[in-house]
């Protein structure tokens, strides 16, 4: 004997199964507090840590570095200007996971002690220091900005090795 299940059962299972599957997959990677949304057409604040070669203030306050040239011309891909921020490391990390910066540049590595404030980018170039030891550059966002976080990383897997 066969059963059948009326209409609404499968109504259901569909609304139970297929719906929440297709609502999680829609807007990933997201940014909980709009980041990339908008910097692009805005500006991007960026905190500047002073670390020669990547980044340096000069005279005049103008940063300068390698990085400095990267974050240029990442805010000219999502059509941004560029707000600079020049104070040290650990003021720029409280300013960051307070909102009150996009970016934190400044010869980070990948061995960097802020991943409780900061989600740092993958690796973008292996340096060596003064010390004969090997670095990997990576720079520091927002924690949960992940839209954010992917569009600068996909830029930095594409220009970053410059350094």
């Amino acid at each position: 004997m066969t059963r059948r299940f009326p209409g609404f059962v499968w109504l259901l299972f569909l609304a139970c199964t297929v719906v929440p599957f297709t609502v999680s997959c829609s807007a990933l990677p997201a940014d909980p507090e709009g980041t990339l949304e908008r910097v692009s057409g805005g500006t991007l604040r960026v905190g500047v840590s002073n670390a020669p070669p990547f980044t340096e203030v000069d005279g005049d306050g103008e940063p300068a570095g390698s990085e400095t040239d990267l974050v240029r011309d990442f805010a000219a891909s999502v059509d941004a200007d560029v707000e600079f921020f020049e104070s040290g490391e650990e003021h720029l990390m409280q300013r960051l996971a307070e909102g009150d910066l996009d970016l934190v540049i400044g010869g980070l590595s990948d061995s960097s002690p802020w991943t409780d404030k900061a989600a740092l980018t993958r690796p973008y170039a292996e340096v060596t220091d003064g010390y004969g030891k090997q670095r990997k550059l990576v720079m520091a966002a927002p924690l949960g900005e992940n839209a954010f976080l992917v569009r600068l990383e996909e830029f930095l897997a594409e220009h970053g090795e410059q350094q």
